[in-house]
């Protein structure tokens, strides 16, 4: 690993403290993990890339002719039993 130094408010350290102590972890571990959500890995895809590569093979394979995306609360049924109340909306 690579020594760095940083510089938090007062108010950021003592967060940083308290999830660590929460987590049972270091303040370094946690910042690392930041850098890794923050930060991303340059091998990682980006979301567009994703969602780009997912349109590519929507539709490109063979299905046994089930209408799964259609009906799926009825394939839901068969394998759950009772269908739950569906959810009631609230008026705005």
């Amino acid at each position: 690993m690579e020594r760095t130094q940083i510089s938090l408010s007062s108010e950021q350290a003592e967060r940083l403290r308290r999830v660590a102590r929460k987590r049972g972890t270091s303040m370094a571990a946690l910042i690392r993990e930041a850098v890794d959500r923050v930060v991303p890995n340059a091998d990682t895809p980006s979301r567009s890339e994703l969602w780009a590569r997912a349109l590519s093979v929507a539709g490109g394979f063979a299905t046994d002719g089930s209408n799964v995306s259609r009906d799926h609360d009825r394939y839901l049924d068969e394998i759950y039993g009772q269908r739950a109340a569906p959810p009631t909306r609230t008026a705005k």
